[in-house]
Parts: structure tokens; C-alpha cells; sequence
């Protein structure tokens, strides 16, 4: 179950943002989801009823878009407004994708180019270009459900989806599970556009990625990288990407799905490595 507070102004694109955060978690185990359940928490004294609909217009939407049936919901009465959905999504427990599983020598690949957090808070403050905002959006509407397919191949033992955590927050819970480090190179990590870090220099960093990094702090270790590209790998992610551990030997037909399937990248972002503890380098 996921859901959150509106990071857009237009309703039936909120829906979308939402239910798509919400169907990432199956789709980021290799799973297929099955069932979702609308979870609405509404003030239904300011909000009028065509706002209400357009939001679960959006978010019935993208249910359908994964092949998944929407079959009910629960909603109460919020100050602010809430969205998401519960799912129910189904996979074999013999490619099952975990963040468990990860091996040294994989490589770590990236489907979405990071900065939603960024953006959105630039957006807030009305200092995000139209043009990335329309690019973030379009990245954050975007299903992960090529991670079923993943799975089902069995050409992807470990991953997670990137989301509130950061880049840096998801690989290190990896790290932990698995038993192992990681490298990341910083200047191999996609970004949703060049104006990203004019907003970063303009201090449109949402809090929770400023918390994002003072908590990686603890198991990364920085060498040669800016402030800049230190706040964007711990960005608190909307409907993020999947972070996939690939072995080497599996990384061409990988690529090839993605390309396939229309990820908006399929960008090697670094490695696992052999550690005696989970840890994290970044270098330039």
C-alpha cells in the first residue's frame, strides 16, 4: 500500500503520479499485480467532487494500463488530501526479484533518470521550467512493469524501485540485505535535465532528500563529488525507477528489454562489490 499528498497541480495527473508509485512495489519483485484497492483521504469541504473524480480517474487509469482490476476501495475524511492504492500482484517464487540477492561484479542499471524531488519542489515554488516539469511528469507517470518481465526471464536476481529514500537510501538497503558494497559513479547517473541543478543552486531540494543524505552519510563514502551531485543520488523519488543488479554476462539482453519496452534509460550507474560491510563509494 502507497499513497501520498498531490506534487501536481492537475488532479487526474496526480491520480496517475500515485497509482503508478503504488503498482511499482510488484512490479520491482518481478511480480504482476492482480487486485488494487483505492486509498482516498479527502477535505471534502474544500475539495469539490469533480476534483475528487478526476483524481480517481487518473489513478483507474493506470490500473488498467498494468492489466490490473481495480475492485474497490476506502475513503475518510482528510485535512489535506491522500491518494494511492493497495495492490495484490503475484509472481513465482523461483524468479523472484529481491534486494537480497545481489552479487559482487553485477552491475547496477537504472531505468528513470533521477530529480522528481527536485522538480516538484521547484514546482511548488513556481521556479521549474514548464519544460522539465512536463518531463518529470511524463517520467513519473511511466510504469515499471517491465520488471515482471524481468523476473518472469530470470534475467535479474536482485533490485528495488527507487523511491522516497533516494538512490542512495534503496542501494544501501541492498547493500545490507545482500551482504555486500557498492560504487556508484556519479557522473553516469541520468538527471531529468540540465535546469535540475539551477534548481538545486536556487535551494529547491525537498526536505526529505536533505534527511536522505545525512542518513546515507553514515554507510557512503564521497570522493571528488559535489554538494550538488550528493543531493541528487539521496532526491526523495516520486514513482522512480527500478534499480537493477545485472550480471555482467546478462546486461546486453537487459538492455534490450528495456529498449523494447520503453525505458527512459538503461543507464549502468556503478557495481557491486565485495565489502566486509554494506558500503557505498561515490566518485566522480
Amino acid at each position: 500500500m502507497d499513497f501520498f499528498t498531490p506534487i501536481v497541480d492537475d488532479p487526474f495527473t496526480y491520480g496517475q503520479i500515485a497509482a503508478a508509485n503504488a503498482l511499482s512495489d510488484v512490479y520491482a519483485m518481478g511480480g504482476r499485480p492482480l487486485t488494487a484497492m483505492n486509498i482516498v483521504g479527502m477535505p471534502v469541504d474544500k475539495l469539490p467532487p469533480d476534483v475528487i473524480r478526476a483524481i480517481l480517474r487518473g489513478g483507474a487509469t493506470k490500473v488498467r494500463e498494468a492489466g490490473c482490476v481495480l475492485v474497490g476501495g476506502h475513503s475518510i475524511k482528510n485535512p489535506e488530501p491522500i491518494y494511492g492504492l493497495s495492490v495484490t500482484g503475484l509472481v513465482n517464487p523461483c524468479r523472484l526479484i529481491t534486494n537480497a540477492a545481489a552479487r559482487a561484479g553485477d552491475l547496477l542499471v537504472l531505468t528513470k533518470p533521477l530529480g522528481t524531488g527536485i522538480v516538484s519542489t521547484g514546482i511548488k515554488r513556481e521556479k521549474t521550467p514548464p519544460r522539465l516539469a512536463h518531463r518529470a511528469i511524463r517520467a513519473m507517470c511511466r510504469l515499471n512493469s517491465v520488471g515482471a518481465e524481468l523476473g518472469e526471464h530470470g534475467l535479474v536476481r536482485a533490485g528495488t524501485d527507487v523511491t522516497g529514500f533516494g538512490l542512495l537510501g534503496h542501494l544501501g538497503s541492498i547493500c545490507r540485505a545482500s551482504g555486500v558494497g557498492a560504487e556508484i559513479q556519479a557522473n553516469a547517473v541520468p538527471v531529468l535535465g540540465r535546469e535540475v541543478w539551477t534548481l538545486i543552486a536556487d535551494a529547491c531540494v525537498p526536505g526529505g532528500s536533505r534527511g536522505n543524505l545525512v542518513t546515507a552519510g553514515e554507510f557512503t563514502e564521497w570522493a571528488g563529488v559535489s554538494e550538488a551531485q550528493k543531493l541528487l543520488l539521496a532526491d526523495a523519488q516520486t514513482s522512480g525507477g527500478l534499480l537493477l543488479c545485472v550480471a555482467p554476462r546478462r546486461l546486453d539482453a537487459v538492455r534490450a528489454l528495456l529498449q523494447r519496452r520503453g525505458a527512459l534509460c538503461a543507464a549502468v550507474v556503478g557495481r557491486v562489490i565485495r565489502s566486509a560491510k554494506p558500503r557505498i563509494l561515490v566518485s566522480p
